[in-house]
């Protein structure tokens, strides 16, 4: 019966395994192993083998009684005979060595495993430091070995234990292995061992061939001549070696000044790249304002433009009709025996012309009349060339309202001058004669037209008609001043449109 070394959990077929055993561990593959068929081991062993091993331990010496001058493991003689698996290996040349030549092989009665002198030392304590595994009391049911074999059970434990740390020491490999592990482990190794081998054999073949290499040996003149060109080349090249290491620190100077200048080159464009960006920034603001600008100018002009063509005087007095009656912002200016208006609304209407008069005339600085009208709201005045002031608002008496009377004549007056201004005027500026300005009703001292613009002993038809025609060239001399004013002088189609009948 030999020890195995088996994989934990898997047992042999048929066969529980003892929990007491010692249990190791694949230093590989880390699995559970247990050593099985150790316990019978010891019995099997040689009696001085055994004597031996109990020699070793008690007197400190290894195989006292034979003449082997090194410790050994015993094995069984039925472990001579290889596992399937593992590979025989031959015997080194140490156990050749510690077998002497005259010792019969028939005094071992089994197989051993030489181990070096190194190794031997650890044998010597093995009794006394108590090794190998702290075995639990093995119970009355287990298939544990005898008390009478205990001793030699554990002491097998303890070598075995002890040629593992022996194994690891001596091949750098961690012991115990399983079986599968140590058939890689051999793979391995035989691969090494094929490479060692490839490369010594390269290694010969190069001593072999430095071996064949012929020499010429140089005189001691040759060897001075090659020793002084030499130094002469030594020297050249420390010169230029020297120039290089000058020519590198200058060139290493003028490195750090192009950096140097790089890093202001890089200060000064990031300073314009600031810069830069700042311009773009106020260039966008001011092109954002100048939009701002150029629409509301648009806008303006558009304004203007609306303006230019608006009539501000013309709708600011408005002049027009309601049937006979002429009438100026709304008011009438007249009545008729059938249409008695209101002297308050008489005397707003007359506010509102004397205003406009007065307007245009102001415009003008040149022009100025010989007549003073006063506008006045609904109570405006007239004074003549001798400072006479004259109301022209009622009531008044219609058999007799001289006052009123003259101060509609002066009004009257003051229209025409306008008038012979504004032609004079059109002359000077070589105004075309059908674009100059025709007043539509003659005034003639007191007449507009065919009728008085007196009210004392008129009758009230005709002086409403002459107050009607007063109105229109008063409109007519309106459009004249706007056109002249940078204002777009209406068509002489709506003079005509508007003018009363």
């Amino acid at each position: 019966m030999k020890p195995k070394v088996a994989v934990a959990g898997g047992g042999e077929k048929g066969r529980t395994v003892d929990p007491s055993l010692p249990r190791f561990k694949c230093q590989e593959c880390h699995r559970a192993l247990v050593v099985v068929g150790v316990e019978s081991f010891p019995d099997r062993l040689p009696a001085h083998t055994n004597s031996g091993m109990h020699a070793s331990s008690v007197q400190g010496s290894i195989m006292g009684a034979s003449r082997m001058d090194s410790s050994y493991v015993v094995l069984s003689k039925q472990n001579k005979s290889q596992s399937p698996g593992i590979p025989p290996r031959p015997p080194t040349a140490a156990a050749a060595r510690h077998v002497e030549p005259n010792q019969s092989t028939r005094a071992i009665e089994g197989s051993y495993i030489m181990l070096p002198p190194a190794a031997a030392s650890i044998y010597k304590t093995s009794a006394s430091e108590g090794g190998g595994a702290h075995l639990p009391p093995p119970s009355p049911n287990s298939t544990s070995p005898s008390p009478g074999n205990n001793s030699g059970f554990h002491s097998s434990v303890t070598v075995l234990k002890r040629a593992f740390e022996i194994a690891s020491s001596q091949t750098q490999v961690e012991q115990p292995l399983c079986l599968e592990c140590m058939r890689v482990l051999s793979d391995k190794m035989d691969k090494e061992i094929e490479d060692v081998n490839t490369d010594i054999k390269a290694y010969d073949v190069c001593l072999q061939r430095l071996e064949q290499e012929s020499y010429n040996i140089l005189s001691e003149t040759d060897f001075n001549k090659e020793k002084q060109k030499i130094e002469e080349e030594e020297k050249k090249l420390k010169a230029a070696i020297e120039e290089a290491e000058k020519q590198y620190s200058e060139v290493t100077s003028e490195m750090k000044k192009l950096e140097m200048k790089s890093k202001e080159f890089e200060e000064l464009e990031e300073r314009y790249w600031h810069e830069f960006n700042s311009f773009q920034f106020q260039l966008t603001s001011h092109q954002e304002e100048r939009d701002a600008v150029l629409a509301k100018i648009e806008v303006s002009q558009v304004h203007l433009e609306l303006l230019k063509r608006t009539n501000v005087l013309n709708d600011a007095f408005y002049i027009s009709h309601d049937g006979v009656i002429g009438t100026i912002n709304n008011f009438r200016l007249g009545r008729l025996p059938n249409v008695q208006v209101e002297w308050d609304e008489i005397n707003a209407a007359w506010g509102q012309a004397a205003l406009l008069l007065h307007t245009m005339a102001q415009y003008f600085p040149k022009f100025k009349y010989r007549i003073k009208i006063h506008p006045m709201g609904s109570y405006p005045r007239v004074t003549d060339i001798n400072n006479n002031t004259y109301e022209l608002f009622g009531p008044v008496n219609l058999f007799w309202s001289t006052r009123f009377d003259k101060a509609m004549t002066w009004f009257l007056t003051c229209l025409q001058e306008f008038a012979e201004f504004a032609i004079n005027l059109d002359k000077e500026n070589n105004v075309p004669f059908d674009k100059s300005l025709k007043l539509p009703y003659k005034i003639d001292g007191d007449k507009v037209g065919s009728y008085t613009i007196f009210l004392s002993f008129n009758k009230l038809e005709n002086w409403t008609k002459a107050l009607k025609y007063m109105l229109c060239n008063l409109k007519w001399v309106l459009y004249w001043f706007i056109g002249n004013t940078s204002f777009a002088a209406p068509s002489a189609s709506l003079y005509l449109a508007q003018s009363p009948k």
